[in-house]
């Protein structure tokens, strides 16, 4: 059954620690019903390294800078540029000096359990990254090897 939301900034979930940046949930894919809205800040230095997943993925910067790759294709993308990867494409992104904000959408549910996982499961004072590859592909996300 469709649902309308309606949320003020105040009802918005505690932004996620995922690695140094942080996520809100805007929506999961229980409330919407087929995709997932995000909002992704951080500092300077900060952001995944290479991945990939079945859903597609879209970015739209609001502020700051973010350094980005798609399947080998590189941008510095600023205020008002946006970025779709498709589904299975391996990305990765770090935000620049003076970090970034950008507003994401995927198009099916996965990545809001795999981010509340990650800030749960994740030490990332001191990451294990074969626990953190593990939890990601329980989600359906491949973790490029380094």
């Amino acid at each position: 059954m469709k649902q309308t939301l309606i949320q003020s900034a105040q009802q918005a979930g505690r932004p996620l620690d995922v690695g140094g940046f942080q996520i809100t949930v805007l929506a999961s894919v229980e409330q919407t019903g087929g995709y997932e809205l995000f909002r992704i800040a951080g500092p300077g230095g900060t952001g995944p390294g290479p991945h990939h997943h079945a859903w597609d993925e879209s970015f739209f910067v609001l502020g700051g800078t973010v350094h980005c790759g798609v399947d080998g294709v590189e941008t510095l993308a600023s205020a008002g540029a946006l970025i779709h990867v498709p589904g299975g494409c391996t990305h990765w992104f770090r935000f620049a000096e003076g970090g970034g904000e950008f507003f994401s959408i995927t198009s099916h549910g996965n990545a809001s359990k795999m981010f509340q996982a990650f800030d749960k499961g994740i030490n990332w004072a001191d990451p294990d990254r074969q626990a953190l590859v593990a939890l990601a592909a329980t989600y359906g996300q491949t973790v490029a090897p380094i």
